[in-house]
């Protein structure tokens, strides 16, 4: 049966591709994001003209994650029009580039407020609702960057999302007993077919670049060609959504915990594999080996 799914971040890039393919798949899908009356009106309309003409359930919703107020809104109005809500898929993200010195403490902070915080804003609003009916997804966005090859000028990118797959680690375990599955989706570097690149931040302060530049003379074109070489020329950002419809469509309690998609293989799927076995290792060690996959309803 088809299922409810809400998508942050939506407007574009893995997001929009995401939104159509679970729309496709037969689910009913809220594409969330930001400013729907304003900035992203044009996407609202173009997620509506894609529902119209392949017949599915595609809908969008106002969803900031920077504010509580707007996530707590967001969900309210899903399961006021849906009735329930089965999957989140924490997808909003925000890149800026640029030598890591450059960037002030703010500049960081607001970095981590999208990437990091705004996960938890969404998973305050939603999970109230999945813990009380004991089911339900928890889908989160990932980096290859936070286990396997990183280029330099993305420092506070990749922190950002070390940091939310922490995040999703630990929430994993304490959602267990409540019915909740966790996935963590990994994509690799796909310099194509999302905004990342294209609408990725710079440092406001300048002063400091040109010492940089004098020894790292067009480093972030070169980073951003070279990672562009090494993923296959036929390997497009729509086997992210792909990965996503499997992993939603796959029966509860047999879904992957994670799912690299990483066509220019930069190790960390082999990384992940290991960390991945060492904590559930651990916790079977400690007596919490019941931690590593949902429970069954208690009803």
């Amino acid at each position: 049966m088809g299922k409810t799914i809400v998508i942050t971040g939506a407007g574009s890039g893995f997001g929009a591709l995401a939104a159509r393919a679970l729309a496709d798949a037969g689910h009913t899908v809220y594409a969330a994001m930001r400013d729907t009356a304003g900035r992203n009106a044009s996407r609202v309309a173009e997620a509506e003209a894609y529902a119209a003409e392949h017949q599915v359930d595609l809908r969008t919703v106002e969803l900031d994650v920077l504010s509580q107020e707007s996530a707590d809104a967001a969900v309210a109005t899903v399961l006021s029009e849906a009735g329930t809500l089965d999957v989140v898929v924490h997808n909003a993200g925000h890149m800026v580039t640029g030598p890591t010195e450059a960037f002030s403490p703010e500049e960081l902070a607001a970095v981590y407020d999208t990437n990091v915080l705004g996960t938890q804003r969404v998973n305050r609003a939603a999970l109230p609702h999945l813990r009380a009916q004991e089911h339900g997804l928890v889908l989160w966005i990932g980096s290859t960057s936070t286990r396997g090859g990183t280029p330099p000028y993305l420092a506070p990118y990749f922190a950002a999302k070390a940091a939310m797959d922490a995040l999703a680690v630990s929430y994993a375990a304490e959602l267990a007993r409540f019915g909740i599955e966790t996935t963590i989706v990994v994509p690799g570097a796909f310099t194509s077919g999302t905004n990342h690149f294209a609408t990725g931040g710079h440092p406001a302060e300048q002063a400091v670049l040109p010492a940089y530049e004098e020894r790292y003379a067009g480093l972030m074109d070169q980073v951003a060609q070279r990672l562009a070489a090494l993923a296959p020329a036929d390997a497009p950002a729509s086997l992210v959504a792909d990965a996503i419809v499997e992993v939603v469509d796959t029966p509860p309690g047999e879904r992957p915990f994670r799912v690299h998609v990483d066509p220019a293989n930069d190790g960390s799927e082999e990384v992940s594999r290991v960390a991945d076995r060492i904590r559930a290792e651990f916790l079977t060690r400690i007596g919490l080996d019941d931690l590593l996959a949902p429970h069954r309803a208690t009803a």
